[in-house]
C-alpha cells in the first residue's frame, strides 16, 4: 500500500515537472513576441496618457486620474528596464531568459489593465468636460422683427473675419440681453465656434470674478491660484487651441481682456461681444462694430405686445385700449413684456382694461405688479451717474412734460440758473459745461435727442421713475400737472412743499391771490392760453425763485410783486402776443441773467435799466422804430449773448437796423451772436467794426444774409456740435468778399434761393477749410457743386453732411479732377428734386468718400445709374466701404445701381427703393453684402425684380419688407 501511494505521489512530481518544463520552454520560445507585445501595450498606454494630458487640462483632473498619470509614469520605467534587459539577452543563462520572458509576459497584462483603467476615467472626464455651448432659456423673437434684425446684424459681424470686437449697445429695457442670449442659442453660431463662454458681468464686478466665472465655466479647478496673471495664463492655455467666442452681458466698465484671460487681436478667429448701455464702454473697449438697439418702433411693439397677450387684442372694445397701453410703454420691450403678462390676465372684459390702463398710467404713485422692478433697473442708471452735478440736472427734466422737445440751450440757461453748473465764470463756459453734463446724460440713455434740431426729450419711463426719486428727496421736491386735464390749481399743501412747480399746457385761467413758496426755486407756467392775469401778490413769497417761464401765455402784464423775485436769473415771456406793460420796479432784479421778449409788445427800453443782463433774446418788434438816436442795444454792455429775431420786414426796420448792427458790434464781451442782416452791406459793417469778430476761437455766430428762414436754420444747427458757426445766405446776387471772409470761420452754410453763381467753387471753395455741414436749396442756376477745374489742392476736407434740395439745373455734383482728400470724412449725401442730375459719383470722386454712411436721392429724374459704369470703369471691389443705407424714391429711369453684383458692400444694413419701376435687378449675390438687414420696397416692384439664381433670390427674399401695409391710425402717435 506504502508502494502504491509512492509511486502515485512520484508520478504526481513528474507530471508536475513536465507541465513546468513545457512552460518554461514556451516562455523560453515567447521571448520576443511577448517583448513586441509588451512594447505595443506600453505605446497604447503612452498615447492613452499624451491623449488625457492633451485633452483635460491638469487643472481639469480627479484626484484618481491623477494617481492613475503617476502610476503610469512609474509602469513606464518598469517597461523600460525590461526593455533594456531584453536588449542585452545574448550574454543570459536560458534560465534568466525565461523568467525575463515570464516578467514581460505579467507586465504586459499590467500595463493591458491599467491602460483600461485610465480609458474608462478618460470617458468620466470627457463627459465633465464643459459643453460647447450652454444654451439659454430667452425670448423668441419673430421673423423680421426689429430684434431679430439686431441678432442678424451681430451675426453678419461675427462672420466678418475682419471683426473682432462688437457691441450691443442701448438704453436700459431695450433687449439688449435678449438679442445677446439669441446670439448664444444661435445655431449659426455653435457652427462657428468651439466654445461659446457667456458671463453676467453685473455693475459689482472685478477682474478675480470674472476669472472665477469664466474657470467655471470651463471647469477647471485652480483652488489656491490667486495671482491674475497665472489664472490668466490657464484660461489661455485652455483656448489656445479654440475658436471661441465670448459674450459678455451687462458690461458697467471697460474690461482688460488681454489681463483676464489673454484675449488679444493676434487670435483671429475668436472674438468678443458684449452689451452695454455706455457706449463710452463701448469705444473704450476698442470694438469695430455697434450695433445700436433703440426702443421699438410703435409697429414693431404693437407685433410684440399682439404677441404676448394673444388674440383677445383684436377684440374691438379692447384695440383703442391697447393702444393707449402700449404707448405707456415707449418701445421698451422689457416693459412691454411685462405690461402685456399683466394685462394678458384681464380677459376681454373692457372695465379692467380701463382701470389697468388708468392705473398704468399713475404708475408712479399706484403700486403696479412688475413695475417696481423695472423702475429698480433703471435707478440703476442714475445711481451710477458720476457726480451729483448730473444728477440733479436729470432730475429736472422730469418738469418737462413726458415725450416733449425741450430746447437744450433753454435747458442749460435753467441748469445754470439753479446753480446746477460748476465752475463756469461766464455763459460760454457755462453752455460748454451744460454740454458735457448733457451728453453724458444721452450717452447713459437718461436723455434722448429729439428729431428736432437741437432738442432733447424724456421718456415717460424714465419720467415717471424721476419723479418718484424726487418724491423721496428732501430738498428736490416736483410738482407736476398730472396726466389727466385739470383747470384747478394745486393745494396749498403741494405748493408750500415744492421746490420747483411745473404746471404748462393747462386749461387753468386763473392763479390763487397769493400762495406761501419760501423755498420755490423754478416755476413753469408756459402754455397755459387760458391765463390771461397775474395776481398783484401772487409773487410776494418767492424771494428765493431763480427760474420763471410764462412764455405762449395771454398775459397782458405783470404784476408789481415782480420786484420780490430778488433771486431771479430767468425770467421767459417770449411769445405773449398781449403782453405790453412790466412794472419799473423791475429794475429790482438785480441778478437776472436771461430775459426772453420776443414777440411781446413790450419795449426794449422798458428794461433799459438791466444793463447786467448777460443772455437777451429780443424780436425786431421790441425796438423803439421811431427813435434812431437812442441806444437800445449797447446800453447792455455786459452782453454775452444776444439774439435779434427778424421774421417777416417790419415796418421802419430799415430806418433803425444799421444803428442797431452799429451798436451790436460795440458790444465788447459779446461771446455768441444771432442775426439776420438784410443785407450783405450790414454784414460787412459789423465785421469791420466789431472787436470780438477777430476772436475766432471764442466768438460764435450764427447769421442769416437775405430773409430769415427758420427751418433752414434747424437743417444746419447740431446738438453735437453747438458752438457751429452758422451762414445763410439768402437771395445772393453773386459774390461778395465779405461773405469768402465769414465762410473761412462758418461750419454750417446754407445757400438759398441764389440766382448769382453757377457753383460753389465760386466763394473761394478752398478756403472753406472748417465746413461740416451744406445745405443748397433752391439755387436756380447751379450746375455743379464743385468745378474741380478751379482748385488746385483738396478741399472740403471736412465736409460730413451735404443736403442738395430743389436745383433744377444741377448736372453733378464734382465736375473735373478729384485731388486726394476732397470730401474725405463726407458721411451723409442727401439729393431731392434735381430734374437734371444725371452724375452721382463722377470719376474720380467715389474713391474719395471712404466714410459715406447714408445715400439718399430723391426725384431726381434723369438719375439713370446711381454709380455709373462710364465713370467707374476702374472702380475696386471695396468702393463705399462705410454705406450703411441707401434710400433711392421716385427715379422713373434708374436701371441699376451698379452694373454687376462684383462690389463686396461691406457695411450696408439697410435699402429702402419707391417708385424705380426700371430697376429690376440689384446688386447682391450670396456672398456680399454681409451685413444686409433689409430691402424695403413696394410689392409690384418685388415681384418684377429679376435673379441672378434662386440661391441669391431665396436669400434676398428673407430680407424683404413691403412697404404698403396699413398700420394702425394710432401708429401715428409715438410711442
Amino acid at each position: 500500500m506504502a508502494a502504491e501511494t509512492f509511486a502515485a505521489a512520484a508520478g504526481i512530481e513528474v507530471y508536475k515537472d513536465g507541465k513546468s518544463i513545457i512552460k518554461t520552454i514556451a516562455y523560453w520560445k515567447d521571448l520576443k513576441r511577448n517583448y513586441e507585445k509588451l512594447m505595443q501595450e506600453a505605446g497604447e498606454l503612452r498615447a492613452t496618457k499624451d491623449a488625457i494630458c492633451t485633452e483635460i487640462s491638469r487643472f481639469r483632473l480627479t484626484p484618481d486620474m491623477r494617481k492613475w498619470i503617476a502610476k503610469t509614469g512609474m509602469i513606464e520605467e518598469e517597461v523600460t528596464v525590461l526593455g533594456t534587459k531584453y536588449e542585452k539577452k545574448q550574454r543570459w543563462r536560458l534560465d534568466c531568459l525565461v523568467n525575463l520572458s515570464r516578467d514581460m509576459a505579467e507586465k504586459c497584462n499590467q500595463v493591458r489593465n491599467h491602460r483600461a483603467e485610465g480609458k474608462l476615467q478618460q470617458a468620466t472626464l470627457v463627459m465633465e468636460l464643459p459643453e460647447p455651448v450652454r444654451k439659454i432659456h430667452t425670448l423668441e423673437l419673430q421673423q423680421k422683427s426689429y430684434l431679430h434684425g439686431r441678432v442678424l446684424l451681430a451675426l453678419g459681424f461675427l462672420d466678418d473675419e475682419k471683426i473682432r470686437r462688437i457691441a450691443i449697445c442701448g438704453m436700459v429695457g431695450t433687449a439688449k440681453t435678449t438679442i445677446m442670449e439669441n446670439l448664444n442659442n444661435h445655431e449659426k453660431v455653435a457652427k462657428m465656434f468651439d466654445m461659446v463662454i457667456w458671463i453676467t458681468v453685473s455693475k459689482e464686478w472685478s477682474e478675480r470674478k470674472l476669472q472665477d466665472a469664466i474657470l467655471q465655466r470651463l471647469k477647471l479647478d485652480v483652488q489656491g491660484i490667486t495671482d491674475i496673471e497665472e489664472a490668466a495664463l490657464i484660461i489661455s492655455e485652455e483656448l489656445k487651441e479654440k475658436k471661441y467666442l465670448i459674450l459678455l452681458d451687462e458690461v458697467w466698465d471697460m474690461i482688460d481682456l488681454n489681463r483676464i484671460m489673454g484675449f488679444n487681436d493676434n487670435k483671429k478667429d475668436s472674438k468678443v461681444v458684449l452689451a452695454s448701455r455706455y457706449d463710452d464702454v463701448c469705444y473704450g473697449m476698442e470694438v469695430n462694430d455697434i450695433v445700436d438697439v433703440e426702443p421699438l418702433s410703435p409697429t414693431n411693439a404693437w407685433k410684440m405686445f399682439n404677441e404676448k397677450v394673444g388674440h383677445l387684442i383684436s377684440n374691438p372694445l379692447i384695440e383703442p385700449i391697447a393702444w393707449l397701453v402700449l404707448k405707456e410703454c415707449h418701445g421698451l420691450p422689457l416693459l412691454i413684456d411685462k405690461v402685456a403678462r399683466t394685462f394678458g390676465m384681464k380677459d376681454k372684459k373692457k372695465s379692467l382694461w380701463e382701470d389697468g390702463l388708468r392705473r398704468l398710467q399713475r404708475w408712479d404713485s399706484i403700486k403696479i405688479e412688475g413695475m417696481d422692478e423695472v423702475l429698480e433697473r433703471l435707478e440703476i442708471c442714475y445711481e451710477d451717474l458720476k457726480d451729483g452735478e448730473q444728477k440733479v440736472c436729470f432730475l429736472y427734466g422730469a418738469l418737462y412734460p413726458e415725450e416733449s422737445e425741450i430746447c437744450v440751450d433753454y435747458l442749460l440757461e435753467c441748469w445754470r440758473a439753479e446753480g446746477f453748473i460748476n465752475h463756469a465764470n461766464n455763459f460760454k463756459q457755462a453752455r460748454n459745461r451744460g454740454h458735457t453734463v448733457l451728453n453724458e446724460l444721452i450717452k447713459v440713455s437718461l436723455l434722448e435727442r429729439s428729431n428736432k434740431s437741437k432738442c432733447v426729450k424724456m421718456n415717460k419711463v424714465l419720467r415717471k421713475m424721476a419723479l418718484r426719486i424726487s418724491s423721496q428727496s428732501a430738498n428736490s421736491k416736483i410738482l407736476v400737472k398730472p396726466h389727466e386735464e385739470s383747470e384747478d390749481f394745486p393745494r396749498k399743501e403741494e405748493w408750500e412743499l415744492a421746490n420747483r412747480i411745473s404746471w404748462m399746457d393747462s386749461p387753468v385761467s386763473t392763479l390763487p391771490e397769493t400762495v406761501d413758496c419760501h423755498d420755490l426755486l423754478t416755476l413753469l407756467l408756459q402754455r397755459n392760453k387760458y391765463l390771461t392775469s397775474i395776481p398783484e401778490l401772487f409773487f410776494s413769497s418767492m424771494r428765493r425763485l431763480q427760474v420763471l417761464d410764462l412764455h405762449g401765455t395771454k398775459i397782458s402784464a405783470l404784476p408789481l410783486s415782480l420786484s420780490n423775485l430778488i433771486s431771479l436769473k430767468a425770467l421767459y415771456l417770449n411769445s405773449c402776443p398781449d403782453l405790453i406793460e412790466i412794472p419799473a420796479s423791475v429794475e429790482a432784479l438785480k441778478h437776472l441773467e436771461v430775459l426772453d421778449i420776443r414777440k411781446t409788445k413790450l419795449n426794449l427800453l422798458q428794461f433799459g435799466s438791466l444793463i447786467w443782463l448777460k443772455c437777451l433774446r429780443i424780436s425786431v418788434c421790441n425796438f423803439e422804430m421811431g427813435n434812431h438816436t437812442e441806444a437800445q442795444v449797447s446800453r447792455f454792455d455786459t452782453l454775452e449773448e444776444l439774439s435779434i429775431d427778424v421774421g417777416s420786414s417790419k415796418e421802419g426796420w430799415d430806418k433803425i437796423v444799421e444803428m442797431v448792427v452799429k451798436e451790436m458790434a460795440m458790444l465788447k464781451k459779446l461771446t455768441s451772436l444771432r442775426f439776420c442782416f438784410p443785407k450783405v452791406d450790414h454784414l460787412d459793417l459789423f465785421v469791420k467794426h466789431s472787436p470780438v469778430w477777430e476772436r475766432d476761437s471764442y466768438f460764435t455766430f450764427q447769421f442769416s444774409v437775405g430773409f430769415h428762414d427758420s427751418a433752414c436754420t434747424q437743417i444746419l444747427e447740431s446738438i453735437d456740435n453747438p458752438t457751429y458757426n452758422i451762414l445763410k445766405l439768402v437771395n445772393g446776387q453773386g459774390v461778395d468778399p465779405v461773405i469768402v471772409k465769414v465762410l473761412m470761420k462758418t461750419n454750417a452754410f446754407g445757400l438759398i434761393d441764389d440766382k448769382g453763381v453757377s457753383s460753389l467753387s465760386a466763394f473761394g471753395i478752398e478756403k472753406m477749410n472748417k465746413m461740416f455741414n451744406c445745405l443748397i436749396d433752391r439755387c436756380h442756376e447751379i450746375k455743379t457743386i464743385v468745378d474741380g477745374h478751379k482748385t488746385s489742392e483738396a478741399v472740403l476736407k471736412w465736409l460730413e453732411n451735404l443736403c442738395i434740395k430743389n436745383v433744377p439745373k444741377l448736372e453733378s455734383i464734382w465736375e473735373g479732377p478729384v485731388h486726394a482728400g476732397s470730401l474725405a470724412q463726407l458721411a451723409s449725401i442727401t439729393l431731392c428734386k434735381c430734374p437734371e442730375l444725371k452724375k452721382i459719383f463722377s470719376h474720380g470722386v467715389i474713391q474719395q468718400l471712404l466714410q459715406l454712411k447714408h445715400l439718399r436721392v430723391e426725384e431726381c429724374y434723369q438719375i439713370e445709374e446711381i454709380i455709373m459704369e462710364s465713370e467707374n470703369a476702374q472702380l475696386v471691389l471695396q468702393a463705399l466701404p462705410k454705406l450703411k443705407t441707401l434710400i433711392l424714391l421716385d427715379l422713373p429711369r434708374l436701371t441699376r445701381i451698379w452694373a454687376n453684383d462684383s462690389l463686396e458692400w461691406p457695411s450696408l444694413q439697410g435699402i429702402e427703393i419707391s417708385m424705380c419701376d426700371m430697376l429690376k435687378s440689384l446688386p447682391f449675390n450670396q456672398v456680399n453684402a454681409t451685413k444686409l438687414q433689409s430691402i424695403k420696397g413696394q410689392q409690384s416692384w418685388w415681384g418684377d425684380l429679376v435673379w441672378k439664381d434662386d440661391a441669391t433670390k431665396q436669400r434676398l427674399q428673407s430680407l424683404y419688407i413691403c412697404d404698403e401695409l396699413r398700420f394702425h391710425p394710432l401708429l401715428a402717435v409715438s410711442l
